[in-house]
């Protein structure tokens, strides 16, 4: 995971591609919105496929790792 950094001088601490201030966080939102992998590259032209790549990935094992709670169903 070396595209990805997490330094406290940058968005608190939060998750970035390296050299950005753009945080994993936003890619995901991007990617919820409807953006695809081309059409956040034509938008943010300084990053490579592989930066988005790399944060999907770092989303990915975060996820994998998360410990689910159940909660109340709803009926």
């Amino acid at each position: 995971m070396e595209r990805i950094i997490s330094d406290a001088k940058i968005l608190a601490g939060k998750p970035v591609i390296k050299g950005t201030r753009i945080s994993v966080e936003f890619v995901m939102e991007l990617i919820s919105s409807g953006m695809n992998v081309e059409d956040i590259l034509k938008e943010y032209p300084h990053l490579k496929k592989e930066d988005i790549q790399a944060a999907l990935e770092y989303a990915t094992r975060i996820i994998r790792h998360e410990e689910v709670y159940p909660t109340a169903q709803i009926a």
